[in-house]
């Protein structure tokens, strides 16, 4: 299978597998320097944005202590994370493990002993002996010291307030003033870690609460609040960024439209988005049982009018989770994906997918439970599903902002499915998918070409001569219109007949006639799927164009 449920074909399996292998792209590294925000950026120092790419690791519930330390070495860990190209985890915590001393101080081996997960600890002896018997809280310094060491950013997200899986409806952890939920102790909490993460300088940014929701969730109550713990947060440690989640699972920030959040400092504010293939959705099988153009197009502009209007504002929105079953068997799911790698693509979002963990200590009352939404496998030993990590490496690095303007304005052609772009090894070569690093750069003209970017006078356009042809560079003025509800068709017509870009064999680019338009469901148009991407990023040498 492809990636969550996407079906390959073997020519495209093995090439994705090979791509991924060679040209994994690394973000750049930005652990030792402070973040903060400009316009809908998050910037370094020296005002050059920094592309937040990273991946959720859970230490929020029972054991309290980072998942898989008893299947691998933290360091090996923490390298595979930067291998894989993320730069950044954003690292969970319960609570109680800044505010309960009785939970802090129990050492890692007491607590696994107490839940009866006695082979764990036999795991961690082996792999990690130097953790298994350190208090809670220094085991969690443990996992910061070896992110610092590796050099991965870390976000610090209270994700829960009792130790445990996160979320219930109304499980008592849900909003401000429910039974696991004190304002004041959420606040101490907030203090607490805020200034634990002072002596890690790799610790960029504070999540402020996970998935706020409930029959209790008032949006005056949560101004109050999170300004509240905003303010906690940046008086403890002003170095690390503010990140504020909205409510209905940190679905829905509609209601800063019309009233800004007010705090004393600046620059420092960024908001966060989770986005699943139920979040927006009006059924639980939307994505299979409607037309993949219209509900992709449907959903999208829902997530605009509640979340992506604040760039607009000139905030950054860091979609924070966001994952989907990697093991191939959820259709739901796959079609899914692909529709939201279009929108976090060409939004050049800040992420954290969720997540790195194969499996779990303890969940749910299961010992070992597998995590279908892992990136590891269940023994932690390697990559899940490599074919979806392929897809997530496109968009680790950033596409544009600031400090990025080395060619000036121009298009990338991004084809959401495989999670690559339009390229040309040669002059002499056909056009076909491959890395990004790549990409083949293009100016998208107000008659609709796509005309080559070069230093040459020459112009050249993406051209064909009708369906069932290859795709080329030539001479001729062709128009390319985006059409169907999701734009992602690219259309041209030649001598009366309409063509859609589209892939086929090695990844070669040609015309096909275009498909699932409208109204046929169980019709799959992602392969005729393409997206031009604004960017200022030198993707390869311009002459070799």
């Amino acid at each position: 299978m492809g990636s969550a449920g996407l079906k390959l074909s073997p020519v495209f399996k093995t090439f994705a597998v090979l791509l991924f292998t060679a040209l994994i792209v690394t973000p750049r590294p930005v652990t030792a320097q402070k973040l903060h925000t400009s316009s809908r950026w998050i910037v370094d120092e020296g005002g050059n944005r920094v592309k937040l790419a990273c991946i959720n690791w859970l230490s929020n519930l029972q054991p309290i202590l980072a998942e898989g330390l008893h299947r691998r070495p933290v360091d090996a860990l923490s390298a595979s994370i930067k291998s894989m190209g993320f730069n950044c985890v954003r690292f969970t915590w319960p609570l109680y493990l800044a505010t309960n001393e009785s939970l802090s101080t129990r050492t890692v081996r007491q607590t696994f002993q107490e839940l009866g997960l006695h082979d764990a600890i036999a795991g961690i002896e082996s792999n990690n002996p130097s953790i298994v018997d350190l208090p809670t809280i220094e085991a969690y310094k443990a996992v910061l010291t070896s992110l610092r060491n590796n050099n991965v950013m870390v976000i610090l997200d209270n994700h829960i307030s009792t130790p445990g899986m996160c979320c219930i409806y109304d499980d008592g952890n849900s909003f401000f003033g429910d039974r696991y939920l004190d304002p004041v102790q959420w606040m101490e909490g907030l203090r607490f870690m805020a200034t634990l993460a002072t002596g890690f300088e790799n610790v960029v940014g504070m999540s402020l609460r996970n998935e706020l929701r409930g029959p209790r969730q008032n949006v005056d109550l949560w101004y109050k609040y999170m300004q509240q713990g905003a303010e906690t947060v940046h008086a403890a440690n002003p170095n690390v960024l503010v990140i504020l989640s909205g409510l209905d699972y940190d679905t829905n920030l509609s209601f800063l439209q019309n009233r800004q959040v007010n705090v004393t400092f600046t620059k420092k504010v960024v908001f966060e988005l989770h986005w699943y293939a139920v979040s927006s959705s009006n059924s639980l099988s939307e994505w299979v049982n409607g037309n993949l153009n219209e509900v992709c197009a449907r959903v999208s502009s829902k997530v605009e009018q509640t979340s992506i209007f604040l760039r607009r504002q000139g905030f950054p929105l860091f979609l924070s989770e966001f994952g989907v079953d990697q093991t191939g068997t959820d259709e739901n799911d796959a079609r899914f994906f692909t529709c939201l790698l279009r929108t976090t693509a060409m939004l050049d979002l800040d992420f954290a997918l969720w997540g790195l963990l194969g499996s779990y200590y303890l969940r749910d009352g299961i010992i070992d439970r597998d995590e279908s939404y892992g990136i590891l496998n269940h023994n932690w030993t390697g990559v899940r599903n490599s074919t979806f990590l392929q897809r997530i490496s496109a968009i680790q690095p950033p596409f544009r902002g600031p400090g990025l303007k080395e060619t000036g304005q121009h298009n990338i052609i991004f084809h959401p499915l495989t999670g690559m772009c339009v390229i040309r090894e040669s002059p002499t070569s056909p056009l076909k998918l491959g890395s990004c690093k790549q990409s083949v750069n293009w100016i998208y003209t107000p008659r609709k070409n796509l005309m080559l970017k070069k230093k040459k006078m020459t112009r050249r356009y993406l051209q064909t001569d009708g369906p069932g042809k290859a795709v080329t560079i030539g001479l001729n003025l062709t128009t390319w219109e985006r059409i169907s509800a999701s734009r992602m068709h690219l259309a041209t017509n030649v001598g009366g007949k309409r063509a859609c870009l589209d892939v086929e064999g090695q990844l070669e680019l040609v015309a096909r006639d275009c498909k699932c338009l409208s109204g046929d469901a169980s019709c799959d148009p992602s392969s005729q799927w393409f997206i031009l991407l604004s960017s200022t990023r030198l993707w390869r040498n311009l002459r070799s164009n």
